[in-house]
């Protein structure tokens, strides 16, 4: 298999743990970082990790960019995308994972740059022109001609789409209403402080169940257009670093048992969302 050469652009929480994924596979090589935090202060966010661990390899920070295992990894600190030099590295793909450039228009300079693709690791704001897609549940219906940027939604819908999706397609969804309990993320103060958009979400947040609005529940119609005004959603920000859960509450077309709902959970953990859906009865 050929290897697919990669461009990150934001290393932050989603950045830093594409490129951990990417060293862990032969057939991906990261090209190039961009991201306005110096080289030094990435390398030493990448090696220690508070959630994931130390990574296990060698990490030497460079003027210019990083060593891993001994491999040169370039870094830039560009503003604006369309000025990356993912043509000359390149680049197959760039990981947009800054969320700032989330429509059409501004994750396109990255192809103007020189990428061929592109793929926001986050909702578009743009879903007439910027496809998204979620593996096991319509990412066949990629255009490899045409998709020249897609979105990967967000980390709630990807956990509640492939769950949505068996139950449709087992039973019919009517509607359901999904709340997600969710670990605390970057944007939110360690202490009580002013908060522009949502007071609430100004307060500690180690110490406080924060409920915040999700468009999660609107996201996955995007996938499966077909649920389009059957679902909606709640969250909650709770005081943890990491694992977050959906509950999904809803009314199937068809009259089912909770014994049926599970084997066609775990019978689609076997076979066609096998990777993407886990499935245990512990």
């Amino acid at each position: 298999m050929a290897t697919v050469k990669i461009g990150i652009n934001g290393f932050g929480r989603i950045g830093r743990l594409v490129f951990r994924a990417a060293l862990d596979s032969p057939n991906i090589e990261v090209v190039g970082i961009n991201d306005l935090v110096p080289p030094d202060n990435l390398a030493y966010l990448l090696k220690y990790d508070s959630t994931h661990g130390v990574y296990p390899g060698k990490i030497e920070a460079k003027p210019d960019g990083i060593m891993v295992n001994d491999r040169f990894i370039p870094c830039f600190s560009v503003r604006n995308p369309a000025e990356l030099p993912w043509g000359n590295l390149g680049a197959d793909y760039v990981v947009e994972s800054t969320g700032l450039f989330t429509d059409f228009d501004s994750a396109s300079n990255h192809v103007k740059a020189g990428a061929k693709k592109v793929i926001i690791s986050a909702p578009t704001k743009d879903p007439e022109r910027v496809k998204t897609l979620l593996m096991g549940v319509n990412h066949d219906s990629y255009d490899p001609e045409k998709d020249t940027i897609v979105s990967n939604a967000s980390c709630t819908t990807n956990c509640l789409a492939p769950v949505a999706k068996v139950l449709n397609d087992r039973f019919g969804l009517v509607e359901g209403l999904m709340t997600t309990v969710h670990a605390m993320t970057a944007t939110q103060p360690t202490v009580d402080g002013p908060s522009k958009k949502d007071w609430r979400g100004g307060r500690g947040a180690a110490q406080n169940i924060i409920p915040a609005s999700t468009g999660a529940a609107k996201a996955v119609t995007l996938v499966l257009p077909e649920l389009k005004g059957k679902l909606t959603g709640m969250a909650f920000r709770v005081p943890t670093p990491d694992v977050s859960v959906v509950d999904l509450t809803f009314k199937t077309e068809k009259p089912t048992s909770y014994k049926e709902i599970c084997e066609a959970m775990k019978e689609a953990s076997e076979t066609s969302l096998k990777g993407v859906l886990g499935y245990t009865d512990e």
